[in-house]
């Protein structure tokens, strides 16, 4: 019996999540799926500049996962560049890192360090009806295999 895949810690899942190449129509194009966490990795190492072992520990996995996660991700990013291929992003194993909180009396407040699941008590009442709030660009639901995992795609990966 195999290990359970653990679930990838991810910041941001972006707003836009279908690229196409202009002047191709649609239905004569292939597509890549991107993963949400593919895209959180190149985020983390490409967009913010990070070393791959910070990367990994945003992320709550090992650096050879980092490595082979941002791996898959450039490799399906060249194929899309180069071989004018639309990419949609969705999908994989993650769960969502909470920063800002509420309590169900109305008070707000953010944590300094990432973390996956909300605080059990309020800091200010001391309730513990206790939710995450999401910011822009974050995404719905805190546990899951993202948004549309089951739809059929062609992925360079397989």
């Amino acid at each position: 019996m195999s290990r359970p895949r653990k679930h990838r810690r991810v910041e941001n899942v972006p707003d836009i999540t279908y690229f196409k190449p202009t002047g191709a129509p649609l239905r004569e194009l292939d597509e890549v799926r991107l993963s949400i966490e593919e895209a959180e990795a190149i985020r983390l190492k490409d967009l913010e500049g990070l070393e791959q072992e910070e990367g990994a520990k945003k992320m709550n996995i090992s650096r050879p996962t980092f490595q082979r996660v941002l791996a898959s991700a450039r490799q399906k990013l060249a194929d899309v560049l180069l071989n004018g291929k639309a990419i949609r992003i969705e999908g994989g194993n993650f769960e969502m890192t909470w920063r800002r909180f509420r309590c169900h009396r109305g008070h707000e407040w953010e944590l300094d360090t990432p973390v996956g699941m909300p605080p059990e008590l309020c800091p200010v009442c001391r309730l513990p009806d206790v939710e995450p709030v999401p910011s822009p660009g974050n995404g719905q639901g805190v546990r899951g295999k993202g948004r549309g995992h089951n739809r059929s795609t062609k992925d360079i990966s397989q």
